[in-house]
């Protein structure tokens, strides 16, 4: 921000520009907007913040947010606990609830292997996963992490650990989107629609 703007509003844009997807120019927009607000919806914004920030914590059985120690998908009997759908971060869980067709849990990893980023098996929620296996008399693990090289070698790795416990392991199929049109879908899409193609 120009030097001429006030010390605190040029750190709160900054703060701003720290989350994903946000550039100074829109952190500027989003620090200038804070300012026109009340003091009283200025002050919930800030508490909202920091309350989310210390009672949030990690699910003790999926690794999702909670501000309980079971999240409500992993609290709730009627979801089939044999089948545990993992993936990558809290907000897919969000996504595959929005299809109000899946009736499983969960397991979050928090993140993909990635040795370029020197992201390893034990800075993930993996160990976590195995544990729950036999308790929970797991049948099936639904990989549902990114169609990407670090999403691919993450469900691969997964796979091979879990094989041995005679746990049934499955991917997600990935293709052509409803409505899709065959000449706009690149190589790797149509290489995934011929591969998970089905008998009708």
């Amino acid at each position: 921000m120009a030097e001429s703007n006030a010390l605190p509003l040029v750190l709160l844009a900054e703060q701003f520009a720290k989350l994903p997807g946000i550039g100074m120019k829109s952190a500027q927009r989003l620090a200038y907007y804070v300012m026109s607000m009340t003091d009283e919806d200025a002050s919930a914004f800030a508490a909202a913040i920091t309350n989310a920030h210390k009672s949030v914590h990690l699910c003790s059985v999926c690794q999702n947010f909670t501000d309980k120690p079971k999240c409500p998908i992993c609290a709730d009997p009627r979801r089939d606990h044999t089948t545990v759908c993992v993936v990558e971060d809290p907000k897919d869980i969000a996504a595959f609830e929005r299809t109000k067709e899946y009736k499983g849990v969960y397991h979050v990893l928090h993140g993909l292997l990635s040795p370029m980023d020197n992201i390893s098996p034990d800075k993930l929620k993996i160990k976590e996963l195995l544990a729950r296996i036999e308790p929970e008399n797991v049948k099936e693990v639904i990989m549902a992490t990114n169609p990407t090289v670090n999403g691919e070698a993450t469900a691969i790795y997964i796979s091979r650990l879990l094989k041995p416990l005679g746990v049934k392991v499955t991917r997600l199929a990935f293709g052509l989107p409803v409505g899709g049109v065959l000449e706009y879908a690149d190589e790797v899409t149509l290489y995934k629609a011929l591969e998970n193609r089905n008998e009708i």
